[in-house]
């Protein structure tokens, strides 16, 4: 058994949470991972109502959580201003922001009485969370799937567990980024979380949404396979803030565009056709497959719950049978 304040605060047997991942974290993969004893988070990233509301049908009465991308939020809010309240309507177990500041959001989403988890890419980040009155904070180091900055989890972890037992001692904190198995989970205990976020792993798992060709091209790779790049985000018109990058797997469109930003811009029109239709298609050489440097131990694709108790037996059987985190 591994207890820690994440596993107290939120009634759950295992400290992991299946991270909110666009488009691939759907209520079926969400609730699969609660049902085996942590926490899923559906994937509401881009903010599309419907798909997010299919999503928690998909659930059930399953308890699972929702994130969003906060600059994306903050947008689509002027389009939609009732999407917000119609997710803590649901009575979501939590609410995942990432990538922006969670400060104009953070009232409501206390007032509703749900807890917030902030993901975060630097200790400026994790301070600004802080003190927006952050339940969770999620520090994500570079190795992460899908978005995020330039810091490596071995440090970032530490140094935020570091500023909050002096600044911020009741913030639960998570490490995230290349944490694939048992081995992850415990060494991030032992860095100072409470638990982790895990996302590369539970994206190729059977409930998953991702296309077939997608995770069967993760199966294949390692994690020297993959590249911090903005193509992808270029190629489907998306303005994310300049900070951030996605780490694919690299293909032709990676390989070609790069390093050539000005001729990317150039072809965008033709580049952003075949991208989609790529993605349309599951089609790894031709849009870009969205996973973490995890990539390199994940040679299956089982059920969530499967993948979770084989990460819990393997990080209880190295922590040397119960691991009771701080009692607060």
């Amino acid at each position: 058994m591994i207890e820690t304040r994440l596993t107290r605060r939120f009634g759950i047997d295992a400290p992991v949470l299946c991270a909110p991942m666009a488009l691939a974290t759907g209520g079926r993969l969400a609730a699969a991972v609660t049902r085996a004893g942590g926490l899923g988070l559906i994937g509401g990233g881009y903010c599309d109502a419907g798909w997010i509301a299919r999503e928690f049908d998909a659930a059930g009465n399953t308890s699972v959580g929702c994130g969003f991308i906060t600059w994306k939020l903050r947008e689509k809010l002027q389009e939609t201003p009732g999407l917000l309240d119609q997710v803590l309507a649901r009575k979501p177990a939590a609410v995942f922001l990432s990538f922006g500041d969670p400060t104009p959001f953070a009232a409501a989403i206390r007032a509703a009485g749900v807890p917030l988890i902030c993901q975060v890419q630097t200790l400026a980040d994790a301070k600004l969370a802080a003190g927006a009155g952050a339940d969770v904070i999620v520090a994500q180091g570079t190795e992460a799937g899908g978005h995020g900055e330039k810091r490596a989890t071995l440090t970032l972890v530490p140094e935020v567990a570091d500023w909050l037992a002096v600044h911020a001692p009741d913030t639960l904190l998570l490490a995230a980024g290349g944490i694939g198995d048992g081995r992850g989970l415990a060494a991030a205990l032992m860095l100072g979380a409470d638990g982790v976020l895990v996302g590369s792993r539970f994206w190729a798992s059977a409930e998953s949404l991702a296309a077939p060709g997608m995770t069967d091209a993760a199966i294949a790779a390692s994690g020297d396979d993959t590249i911090r790049s903005s193509v992808m985000d270029a190629a489907r018109g998306l303005s994310w803030p300049g900070r951030f990058t996605a780490r694919v797997l690299k293909n032709p469109v990676t390989e070609r565009w790069h390093d050539d930003p000005q001729g990317l811009v150039a072809h965008a029109g033709e580049i952003a056709a075949d991208w989609k239709a790529g993605w349309d298609a599951g089609d790894p050489s031709r849009a870009n497959t969205f996973v973490g440097e995890a990539a390199g131990l994940i040679h299956d694709r089982p059920p969530a719950g499967e993948i979770l108790t084989a990460m819990m037996s393997e990080a209880e059987a190295l922590l040397g049978g119960g691991w009771r985190g701080a009692v607060t």
